[in-house]
């Protein structure tokens, strides 16, 4: 295989990330609860989050290497380029809670975005894989029997791959939770959340992006914030909830 792997010559990252967006929100319309937010508000809800995903997944990208991004802080090439998933879900989290108190909605909504939000980043991760190496979400060097050449002779950590086979493991079982209706509205998305955040936190350590934050990465930092946060939120969710019951 060559990459980048071109499909009837269109490169495979913009088939697949734009297959990710379009399957993502036809899951999205499908599977979310009829019953809860109506679909007026929902819209405004999605806009909110894909606003803060691009935001989010940019600002993040300029602190991957902070020396260079302050050299170049005046080239628009530069800050244009690059984003991260991290970045763009804890950004889509913050545009959610901001679109929601814009349309006065108080509920929790994320359940909704789960299963949307996985098939999308699965698909978007294939598009990363055959891209190759100019994509830059490739791991290190490695003697397994999993290293893949992208072409300059190295075996490398798939970590895209690997990012895939989380995330089908995580998605059937949150379905399984779904299923039995176990937890509180909005633990899915907490689950989800805080699973991804801790799998992206050790999966970067083999990724050969600068580790400028003593030995972490940007998206190693801003998992662990995410993680703390959703520790919290769960944690107090479940004191909450026990005190119901013993009440």
């Amino acid at each position: 295989m060559h990459f980048p792997f071109y499909i009837f010559g269109i490169h495979p990252h913009l088939i697949f990330e734009s297959l990710a967006y379009f399957i993502g929100f036809r899951i999205y319309l499908y599977t979310r609860n009829k019953e809860g937010i109506p679909l007026d508000k929902a819209i405004w809800v999605v806009v909110g989050a894909t606003l803060g995903a691009a935001i989010g997944s940019k600002v993040l990208y300029w602190f991957e290497d902070p020396v260079k991004t302050i050299e170049n802080w005046n080239n628009l090439m530069y800050l244009a380029d690059g984003k991260t998933i991290v970045g763009g879900l804890l950004g889509g989290l913050i545009g959610v809670e901001t679109a929601k108190k814009w349309i006065g909605w108080t509920r929790s909504t994320g359940d909704d975005f789960v299963f949307p939000l996985a098939t999308g980043m699965m698909i978007g991760r294939i598009g990363c894989f055959l891209t190759g190496l100019d994509d830059h979400t490739y791991g290190v060097a490695t003697t397994w029997i999993t290293g893949v050449d992208f072409g300059d002779g190295v075996k490398r950590h798939p970590t895209q791959l690997y990012e895939i086979i989380f995330l089908l493991f995580l998605v059937i079982a949150l379905f399984m939770v779904k299923r039995k209706q176990l937890g509180w509205e909005g633990l899915l998305f907490q689950l989800f959340m805080l699973s991804y955040l801790v799998f992206r936190f050790l999966i970067d350590f083999i990724k050969p992006t600068p580790h400028p934050y003593w030995l972490f990465n940007n998206i190693q930092i801003a998992s662990l914030l995410g993680i703390l946060y959703y520790i919290r939120l769960v944690s107090k969710k479940q004191s909450k909830k026990r005190s119901e019951i013993h009440a």
